[in-house]
């Protein structure tokens, strides 16, 4: 005797593989804007730098192609040497937001009075603009009615003008950069704090351990996720300033605080440029430094990614 059996119904193709599809169309939408105002922009700079270009017609019409003319005229350029230094110690003292914001962090993590009004007032600086940052500390650094040269005439020492110093005021301009970075950074490990295993802790005590070798042995290690996001943000934010900079000296004095991407704008947009060509070699430039940095964090995250799996 033959018996029946019901086959299911033969599906479509997008039903069968509806679980592949499904989050591909959810991000398509992303990656084609990413397409559209990110990557085709960058390959657009790079056609660009190879010309001379005032920015006005059409590049094929009024443009020059000069090859590598561009780069050859910055490996010259003082300004460019310049700016390119400057944003060397921007890396290097950006990097001072980390630790601040450690510590904070962990200093905010404890019980005590009003801790609640501690953690506003250092919250706030992450709120604001870099303008009003900017502009803050413009009227800090004041030669005459600023606060800090009032605070160095009370202690009987000589006003500075930070920002009209060609030797100080870069200096000056990170130092208002670190206030809302530090901030930004206390926030990624206060979370990560959050999520510290208590018994490990409770564990080192057993052990003994306290102060700074709870917090190096113990603490720190558990804090690689906030770590790594607090370098990736700072050295980011350390290579594309710009806002603290134009609010605050517009590359001056005698341009030596501008950055790379100020000079990029100064040669490219502003009224003394149009110079697309030109402003794009160094937008070039200012890409492939922070490619060097991207790469490196793309594969520690895949170094650790894979380690994790074994």
């Amino acid at each position: 005797m033959t018996v029946a059996v019901d086959l299911p119904p033969e599906q479509g193709w997008f039903r069968r593989n509806r679980m592949t599809l499904t989050p591909l169309l959810f991000l398509l939408p992303g990656v084609l804007f990413f397409a559209v105002y990110v990557v085709i922009p960058i390959f657009q700079s790079f056609y660009i730098s190879t010309y001379e270009w005032n920015g006005l017609g059409e590049l094929q019409e009024q443009g020059e192609f000069v090859g590598m003319g561009n780069y050859r005229e910055l490996m010259g350029d003082r300004a460019f040497e310049v700016s390119l230094w400057n944003n060397v110690k921007w890396l290097a003292l950006y990097l001072l937001a980390i630790p601040g914001g450690l510590f904070i962090a962990l200093f905010l993590n404890q019980t005590v009075t009003g801790i609640r009004i501690y953690k506003s007032l250092f919250f706030f600086p992450f709120v604001l603009s870099q303008v009003v940052v900017g502009l803050v500390f413009s009227w800090f650094y004041l030669p005459r009615e600023g606060l800090l040269n009032a605070a160095l005439t009370l202690f009987g020492m000589e006003p500075i003008n930070v920002l009209g110093d060609p030797t100080l005021a870069t200096y000056g301009i990170i130092a208002a950069g670190l206030w809302p970075q530090t901030a930004y950074c206390m926030i990624l490990y206060l979370t990560g704090l959050n999520a510290v295993d208590p018994e490990q802790i409770e564990a080192a005590r057993l052990d003994g351990a306290k102060g700074w070798r709870m917090l190096w042995h113990v603490v720190i290690p558990q804090l690689r996720p906030a770590t790594f996001i607090a370098f990736v943000v700072t050295i980011i934010g350390a290579l594309r300033s710009f806002d603290l900079i134009s609010v605050m000296t517009n590359g001056g004095p005698f341009g030596s605080t501008r950055v790379l991407s100020f000079y990029m704008f100064e040669k490219a947009l502003s009224e003394y440029g149009f110079r697309m060509g030109y402003g794009s070699a160094i937008a070039v430039v200012l890409f492939l430094i922070m490619l060097v940095f991207i790469a490196y964090f793309l594969w520690s995250m895949w170094r650790e990614e894979r380690e994790a799996r074994r």
